[in-house]
């Protein structure tokens, strides 16, 4: 930043501080004047986490449930789907494993012309 930039931004500094309240000006002067910045980008919301389809969460869980319904839904077998969701998303290691396995799973029953038990 140029001199005459820092010595503008300055000015308005000083201008905003002499419009504050003094409660405010209280709050800047405990944690200092020189370290307070006026002009300091807002923060951005919470970034809406994704996976590869750029699907939430809760759509994938919603669709899931959806095109494969369970014979019986229990809150256990909602939370596993909710718990894969999430892990697929933040890209789990724990989650990556489980996924792999369940490929495995489904190939190895094929080349067996086997079934998976289900209740």
């Amino acid at each position: 930043m140029s001199e005459e930039n820092q010595q503008e931004q300055d000015r308005h500094k000083k201008v905003i501080y002499d419009s504050l309240a003094p409660r405010r000006k209280k709050f800047i002067d405990r944690i200092g004047y020189d370290r307070w910045d006026p002009f300091q980008e807002p923060k951005n919301p919470i970034e809406i986490r994704r996976d590869g389809t750029q699907r939430t969460s809760k759509e994938l869980m919603r669709m899931f449930l959806h095109e494969c319904p369970p014979r019986e839904y229990s809150n256990s077998y909602g939370q596993g789907v909710l718990e894969m969701c999430m892990g697929i998303i933040n890209d789990e290691d724990r989650i990556r494993a489980m996924y792999d396995f369940s490929l495995w799973y489904s190939e190895l029953l094929k080349r067996e012309n086997k079934k998976y038990k289900e209740r």
